[in-house]
């Protein structure tokens, strides 16, 4: 039970991380619509990171609310998210 609710809360993070990254990287150009589509990447890439980062650096007790799950749901969901806020600007 302990891991889905890990699971959970890197959903909510990585949403979370998708709408902080809209306000941080500024698109003026930008056209309206985009909340969901950052909100659902951050979320992917959260879930992704969070398994690679368990994966990668719990090797005793891998569990979802560790320090590697956390760290790497959170590094992942920068990263995707920044990646498609950038990118955006060829497909405007």
């Amino acid at each position: 039970m302990e891991n889905w609710i890990g699971i959970g809360i890197w959903i909510v993070m990585g949403a979370l991380v998708g709408i902080i990254m809209r306000a941080l990287v500024k698109r003026p150009e930008e056209a309206p619509g985009h909340v969901a589509v950052i909100m659902v990447l951050g979320a992917f890439a959260a879930v992704i990171g969070g398994m690679l980062g368990v994966g990668i650096l719990e090797f005793d007790e891998p569990l979802a609310l560790s320090t590697g799950g956390m760290a790497g749901a959170a590094l992942f969901s920068v990263m995707m998210t920044f990646v498609y806020r950038w990118g955006i600007r060829g497909l405007i």
